[in-house]
């Protein structure tokens, strides 16, 4: 609070500090980020980040614990531009997890380091954009293109290794073929050391169209 008093009137806590307090992310010692509304000229203050935005609306900001602070919403929008983006799914995940306002910053729903870098490629080799963790039938698929009638599985061998897995994975392809769809299978190694192949694999599936009735 104190750091936000010093910056005067209008002043709120806000990027990382801000995720901080709404408990997006774990608490950090540092400096501590604050956004005030003035065009600048401000002196610099020890132990402060002073973001300057002269425009900074009123819906963009709320109290927590006493303290002044942008909302959950701006919050993400402000800390999107400053922190790896490991860090920023992370603090949606939870921002999601409490049920909170995550404004225009929507989450990629991956849940593995390995589905996010299978994101990365399709991003990469501009394909279309799948859907992610969506319900088919009693499952959650990975990745899925509707229209297309294609799900795509990544495996990561921590989770799909041994005998159970194995038979778990051909009954969870069985069944998602008897509901109409096609599916691929990519490991970690494909994903990560064979980017063209897996594009390329993904690509002609999505060319060749739904399965025939």
């Amino acid at each position: 609070m104190a750091a936000v008093l010093a910056c005067g009137e209008g002043a709120v806590l806000s990027h990382r500090s801000a995720a901080e307090l709404w408990a997006l992310l774990p608490p950090t010692r540092g400096i501590v980020d604050v956004t005030a509304p003035i065009p600048g000229g401000r002196k610099k203050r020890a132990g402060i980040r002073l973001h300057r935005s002269p425009s900074l609306p009123d819906a963009a900001t709320t109290r927590r614990c006493g303290i002044a602070v942008t909302t959950t919403a701006r919050t993400l929008t402000d800390l999107r531009r400053a922190v790896p983006a490991e860090i920023m799914r992370k603090a949606i995940r939870q921002a999601e997890f409490r049920n909170l306002d995550l404004g225009p910053v929507q989450s990629d729903r991956t849940n593995s380091e390995l589905e996010r870098a299978f994101l990365r490629l399709c991003r990469r080799h501009r394909l279309p954009a799948p859907e992610v963790g969506v319900r088919v039938g009693r499952f959650t698929v990975d990745f899925l293109w509707r229209d297309q009638r294609l799900v795509v599985e990544t495996d990561g061998y921590a989770a799909h290794r041994g005998s159970q897995a194995f038979e778990d994975d051909r009954q969870r392809e069985l069944e998602l073929h008897a509901l109409g769809w096609r599916v691929r299978r990519f490991t970690d190694r494909q994903v990560r050391r064979q980017g063209p192949v897996v594009v390329a694999a993904v690509a002609d599936a999505l060319r060749s169209g739904p399965p025939r009735s």
